[in-house]
């Protein structure tokens, strides 16, 4: 890595502990579906009985991408669309008051933090790309 290249993936432990926690909250997701649709709907996200299980999937397949580092592109890509689309839409904390507004910060707060590392590897798979491309 003297030279500036940057072929080599991200840390796998890093990877692993990023995107298993989440591709098993995905998966927790899915158990809870009934739940986090009734809460898409109360936030008044459009069509969340479809909306919400799609992005539970490509939650999902977009974490194992990470672990994986398959399609690091699309995969991080894909969670950065997450975050961007579920965190002010859910985590709305703005709007609400008491305990329910401290919890929804905190989980606001947290997405934001999730959503920077989602943009760490989008870099470092454009990187990757870059290199790959070099002569």
């Amino acid at each position: 890595m003297t030279d500036g290249r940057y072929s080599d993936p991200p840390s796998a432990l890093g990877r692993a502990l990023y995107g298993g926690i989440l591709a098993y909250m995905a998966l927790d997701g899915f158990r809870d579906n009934e739940k986090r649709v009734a809460i898409a709907a109360e936030k008044g996200v459009p069509m969340p009985d479809l909306l919400v299980p799609f992005v539970t999937g490509m939650l999902f397949v977009a974490n194992c991408g990470i672990v994986l580092w398959r399609f690091p592109r699309a995969s991080a890509g894909a969670l950065v669309v997450f975050f961007l689309g579920t965190t002010p839409a859910i985590h709305d904390f703005w709007r609400l008051e008491g305990s329910e507004r401290q919890a929804n910060r905190i989980n606001f707060l947290k997405n934001v933090a999730l959503l920077g590392a989602a943009v760490v590897f989008l870099d470092a798979a454009d990187r990757e790309r870059a290199d790959e491309s070099r002569p």
